[in-house]
């Protein structure tokens, strides 16, 4: 399980926070705080791997929070949910090392993907060894987890483009839509028809792959750019 920390000066968004982290698999609420001293303690009192943290605390700004973090040589990852959008802000915490942005307010599905993504990172970065540059990509491509794809067309299903995103996601490199329809539990006309549309999207990217004979097989992997 990945321990969280959630980090709100709002107690009742606080709470809130925590409990659609808990509803995650393979998260779970190791604690709350609402200040900057409170989160500092409880990163010294518990085993937390990941912070959902704040920029508008009583004390300090979230960003204080992360500088002392490194200062004391935690390395824990953060992801900065805040209500902050100046882009001075967001380039600082770039900069400091927040992994992710999640801006206020945001809703079950926009923090889920990220936690997701986030795991999805973890996972590939425990196998270790060396990266080809596809794995490179999808490495750092990994928390870029949003909206799979804002503007479907009438009588597509978001649930779909979001299976389709969980399988490329998870991939160790591109599929065909054979094994993606497979792996989805979808039809291969669907998995094509979706993919067609993410590919439009800049959301996936097509490759060929070539063999002996016959036609080329379409290749698809979630696009590290978005």
């Amino acid at each position: 399980m990945i321990g969280v920390l959630v980090v709100d000066d709002d107690i009742r968004v606080a709470g809130i926070n925590a409990a659609y982290v808990a509803k995650v698999p393979g998260f779970q609420v190791v604690a709350q705080a609402h200040s900057a001293a409170e989160a500092l303690a409880r990163i010294s009192e518990q085993q937390v791997e990941l912070i959902l943290l704040d920029h508008y605390l009583p004390d300090e700004n979230g960003l204080s929070v992360v500088r002392e973090l490194r200062r004391l040589g935690h390395q824990t990852d953060v992801i900065m949910v805040t209500a902050a959008r100046d882009v001075a802000t967001v380039q600082s915490a770039m900069r400091h090392g927040a992994l992710q942005y999640l801006v206020k307010p945001f809703n079950f599905a926009g923090l889920r993907a990220r936690l997701e993504a986030y795991a999805t990172l973890r996972r590939t970065l425990e196998k270790g060894g060396e990266a080809e540059q596809t794995e490179v990509d999808r490495i750092f491509g990994a928390l870029s987890a949003g909206s799979v794809a804002p503007e479907l067309p009438k009588g597509h299903s978001p649930t779909t483009a979001e299976l389709l995103r969980k399988v490329l996601l998870s991939a160790e490199g591109p599929l065909s839509a054979q094994e993606i329809a497979a792996r989805a539990g979808v039809s291969r006309q669907t998995a094509q028809r979706y993919l067609k549309l993410l590919e439009r999207g800049s959301r996936v990217e097509l490759s060929l792959k070539y063999g002996e004979t016959g036609r080329p097989e379409h290749r698809y992997v979630w696009t590290a750019s978005l």
